[in-house]
Formats: C-alpha cells, sequence, structure tokens
C-alpha cells in the first residue's frame, strides 16, 4: 500500500503549514479523544464511534464468523439487501468488488426497479437483510413490507439497526431471524466497518479476519502524532487545503475492478463536507480526457489496484499530472486492501472538515428533502393524489419545469435546454439527476450526456440516480457551494407496485422524493430544471442527448 500526491508550489506550503500546525497542536491525539472543537464544537463528539469500531469488530470477529456459517449451512439461493445510503453503499461496493455470486442491493422506490430486483431472486430461498440506522427511513421500511408480504418467511430475514430503534421493534415483532446492532455514535456514511458493512460482508463469504485486520492496521496507521507520516490525516489535509484554494470538485478514478469504490466515496465526501455554502463535490464514473477538458478546479484521486491496472486509465492520469492537475495516488496490494480504505478515507474527511471549518457529521439538508417528501406523501394518502403541476413548455413528448426564472429565444426544448446550460460558468459542476431505473442500458445513455457537456463546457460532472443520491451527493447538492447547475429527470412508470398496507405506490414514493428534491433545490435557489419523460425512455434519452448536443 502506498501513497504519493503532486500540488504546486502554493499549496505545498499551506499544506506544509497545515501540518505542522496537526502536529505541534497535538490534533491527532484530540481526534481520538473525540474533541468537537477540532471543527465547530456543535455536538461533534456524539459522532465519533467509528474510531474505535474496527477494535471492537476485531475483538468480536468470531460473532460475524459464526454467522457466516450458519449462512452457508442454510444455503440461500440468494441475498437481497434493503437499504438506502450508508446501509447500502459499502455492501454494494463489496459486492461488486468481491463478485459475491447471488448477492443483491436494492436503494431505489423506481418500480420497475423493485420488481427487477423481486425477478432475480428465489423469494423463498432469499436471505433478506433490511437495514436502517434509525429505522424510520422510508425507503427501508416499505422495502420490507413488500417482501416481507411476499416471503412469509420471517426466519429469512435480518435486521441491522440501532438499539431501541423502530425497525428493531418491527425486526422483534415480526420474528426476525436475527437482530444486528449498529452504534448510535457512528451515523450513516460513516458505518462501513461497524455491523451495516461487516455482517453484510460476513454473509458474502469474505474472509473477515483479513478484511478487518487491514483496517486494524489503518487504524494504528492513522494514529501517528506526526501528521505529515499519518495516512488519514495527510489525505485528508491535503483534500482541505485544495479545497480551500478552488480545487473542489475531487474527480474518483479507480481501477475497474474496484471502480464501485467512488459509489461509497461519493456520499462519505459529499454528505460530509457538503454544508454552509462551502464542500467538496465528488465526481465519480467520469471518464478522463485530455488535460484540454479540465479547468482549475480538479483533484484526481485515482485509487489503483496493482497487478490489475487499466493502461489507458493509468496513461490518462500521468499526462493529467504531467500538465499540472493535482493528482492522488493510492496503491493497493489486493481487493482485501479496501478494508484499510474504508478507514483511511473516514480519518480524512473528518480532517478536511476541520480544515474547511465546517460540522463533518451532520446532514441538515438531507432532513429538508425528507420533509418535502413527507408531506407530499401525507397529501397523497390524505386525497389520493399530488398536487397538480403546470409545465412552462410541453413538447416532443417532454414536460419541462424550470426552478425559478428560465427565458428562452423560442419555446422549443433546444431553446429551453440551451438558456439553462448556458447558466453554466467557469468553476461550476453540472449535476444529472435521474429518477429512471437505473439499469446498464441508462446508464450509458445518461454517460453520453454528461460527458457531452463536460467536454464543451469545460466543467466537472455528476450523474445519481434518484432517490439514492438523496442519501449521497444530495447534500451537497443543496448545502454545499452554489456552483451546481442540475438537470433532474423524471419519468411516467410504465407499471406501478403497491405498498402492502398503503395507500402510496413505489411509484407515487419515488414521484414525492423528485418533487421534493427539486422543491429543496429552488429554495435555496440553485439553478435547475425538471424535465418529465414518458414511458419510452430509450427514446426519450436519445432525443435528450440530441437536444443537448445541439443546445451547447
Amino acid at each position: 500500500m502506498s501513497f504519493s500526491y503532486t500540488l504546486p508550489g502554493a499549496l505545498s506550503a499551506q499544506l506544509e503549514a497545515t501540518l505542522a500546525d496537526w502536529t505541534t497542536g497535538g490534533k491527532v491525539a484530540r481526534l481520538w479523544n473525540k474533541d468537537a472543537t477540532l471543527w465547530t464544537n456543535s455536538g461533534e463528539e456524539k459522532w465519533l464511534g467509528w474510531l474505535d469500531v474496527v477494535d471492537q469488530q476485531v475483538a468480536n470477529v468470531q460473532q460475524l464468523k459464526d454467522f457466516q456459517s450458519e449462512v452457508k449451512a442454510r444455503g440461500f439461493a440468494n441475498v437481497l439487501l434493503l437499504g438506502m445510503g450508508g446501509s447500502s453503499l459499502c455492501p454494494e461496493v463489496l459486492q461488486m468488488t468481491f463478485g459475491a455470486p447471488g448477492f443483491h442491493v436494492l436503494d431505489s422506490t423506481d418500480p420497475a426497479q423493485v420488481k427487477a430486483f423481486e425477478k432475480k431472486v428465489d423469494i423463498a430461498n432469499t436471505l433478506f437483510f433490511v437495514s436502517s440506522k434509525s429505522g424510520s427511513t422510508l425507503e427501508p421500511n416499505i422495502f420490507k413490507q413488500y417482501f416481507f408480504d411476499l416471503a412469509k418467511k420471517p426466519e429469512n430475514f435480518v435486521a441491522i439497526t440501532d438499539p431501541g430503534s423502530h425497525m428493531e421493534k418491527v425486526a422483534t415483532d415480526d420474528k426476525f431471524w436475527k437482530i444486528f446492532h449498529g452504534l448510535p455514535s457512528i451515523g450513516g456514511r460513516y458505518s462501513a466497518l461497524s455491523n451495516f458493512g461487516m455482517a453484510p460482508a460476513a454473509a458474502m463469504g469474505l474472509d473477515m479476519d483479513r478484511f478487518l485486520g487491514n483496517a486494524a492496521t489503518m487504524v494504528k496507521a492513522c494514529k501517528s502524532p506526526a501528521a505529515a507520516s499519518n495516512p488519514g490525516v495527510l489525505l485528508g489535509a491535503i483534500l482541505g487545503v485544495a479545497g480551500n484554494a478552488g480545487h473542489d470538485k475531487v474527480t474518483i478514478v479507480a481501477s475497474p475492478e474496484i471502480h464501485d469504490f467512488g459509489a461509497w466515496l461519493e456520499q462519505l465526501i459529499a454528505e460530509s463536507t457538503g454544508k454552509i455554502g462551502k464542500g467538496l463535490i465528488p465526481v465519480d464514473r467520469e471518464d478522463l480526457g485530455l488535460p484540454s477538458a479540465y479547468g482549475t478546479d480538479r483533484v484526481f484521486a485515482y485509487v489503483r489496484l496493482e497487478g490489475a491496472v487499466d493502461a489507458v486509465q493509468e496513461a490518462a492520469i500521468d499526462v493529467l499530472e504531467q500538465n499540472g492537475h493535482i493528482v492522488l495516488r493510492i496503491t493497493i496490494a489486493d481487493k482485501y486492501q479496501l478494508g484499510a480504505e474504508f478507514f483511511r478515507w473516514e480519518i480524512a474527511t473528518a480532517v478536511a472538515g476541520t480544515v474547511l471549518g465546517i460540522n463533518t457529521f451532520d446532514q441538515p439538508d438531507v432532513e429538508a428533502s425528507k420533509i418535502e417528501t413527507k408531506k407530499l406523501t401525507t397529501q397523497y394518502e390524505a386525497t389520493g393524489s399530488l398536487p397538480a403541476e403546470e409545465p412552462v413548455f410541453e413538447g416532443e413528448g417532454m414536460k419541462l419545469f424550470p426552478a425559478g426564472a428560465l427565458v428562452p429565444r423560442e419555446q422549443t426544448l433546444i431553446s429551453y435546454m440551451r438558456a439553462h446550460l448556458d447558466r453554466i460558468g467557469p468553476g461550476d459542476y453540472f449535476g444529472l439527476l435521474a429518477y429512471i431505473e437505473m439499469t446498464a442500458e441508462h446508464e450509458k445513455a445518461l454517460q453520453k450526456i454528461r460527458m457531452a457537456i463536460r467536454d464543451r463546457k469545460k466543467v466537472a460532472t455528476c450523474l445519481g440516480f434518484g432517490p439514492r443520491f438523496l442519501h449521497s451527493t444530495g447534500q451537497a447538492y443543496k448545502g454545499g457551494p452554489n456552483s451546481g447547475v442540475f438537470l433532474q429527470l423524471t419519468c411516467d412508470d410504465a407499471a406501478d407496485l403497491a405498498v402492502p398496507g398503503q395507500r402510496f405506490t413505489f411509484g407515487v414514493v419515488k414521484a414525492a422524493q423528485a418533487r421534493g428534491d427539486f422543491a429543496v433545490l429552488a429554495e435555496r435557489h440553485r439553478r435547475a430544471l425538471r424535465i418529465h419523460l414518458p414511458v419510452d425512455l430509450k427514446s426519450s434519452l436519445e432525443l435528450l442527448h440530441d437536444a443537448v448536443l445541439r443546445s451547447i
């Protein structure tokens, strides 16, 4: 495992000063002593349980290994984890990295996506994880209602939740097979190495001693009082110093076999740092281009897997570095060293927050979206419909809803698109927020749109599927710097799914989440445009891509 970085001269001096301050000020010890004054002294000490969780897991690893043996003995054909954000992203990374057969993660209320996962598994022979820290999060609750009603086998259900939560009561009342507890002192995005990540890892069949052993090695290294030799503190100081200097688009590049690590990093960075008008904007899965495709606001964080390096990716990183861009290189020897990387980046993000001057552990704007969604679903329960909407333009099968005034030269789709994309300026970023089924085909179509905008506008671009990004990057989009220009996509659903015991459906929940998300973007004066697409998404996305190309 190795780490190297390149910084411009001015930033190198600032980094040295920051590291010296951490060393002479004994800040590493203060971090491990859970000193909230490192941040804003507004309750941060209540959220630092993740500092100790690796040691606790190592001490109690036999419980995870016993569970692993029990899962194997029961011979489940599939495992389906139902969760959102911090409850689902680490298991997704591990599944995609280690290729666990039969393991799936559902984190979308899109009815087509829910139905697709239902079809992927043998319901009667599936182990279901219902993963929710608070137990009050809407999505895991309705996932549980849907699949519990289908399976009718409580002995196939396992809950991961905090002690005393609503979900613990539900799991107890419904006689779940097991309940794994989280720690109330660990927020969702810092929970990878807690039971929220490690119980699913055990069910996948990972070598728990090896994985947690790598994490423990990093924990020890991150206790070094010398900041320059502390891997987590050094990385965090670089990110914070660079962010304060305007290099606030952290572009994640990872070797293909570990590419999904970026999905977890997105949440950690965005939700931790994007608030009170400040923050780092993570950029994941944006294909690397020539140096001319980028502005001066990037940091390229390259996580490379030794022995499985992509030659094209490696060459592109080399060229970016040679042309003066900030490049951070982390090399891991094997996939099991991701255990160490989870912890390194948790420390780094906490440290970056101290440099940026923010509370790294709250997420006020995530809650704002939840409140708006709740208002809409409550109205639907009472009246049987969502509030009526009036588009500013309707044509070619699409309906347009801008946030604030948007004045096109003509009443055409292309003219509206041009007016919206012309609002992108230097130092901005473009966010494509798609409330549609997350499939390879849809992602490919959306990637074409974001890359066209990146190459023409020379700005960072982000792609998020809703509602999963609401529990991830959504915090930074609403609470971070007002440098985002957003295109939200919603769609008609070909078929809907009922939620047992509720009047609303999965499609209604998804629509309410999209509208709640858009309402908060508008309230925060974000530059946003919503386009509602018809059922034929393939043709609609092709038409949208053409409109983007003709408008930039």
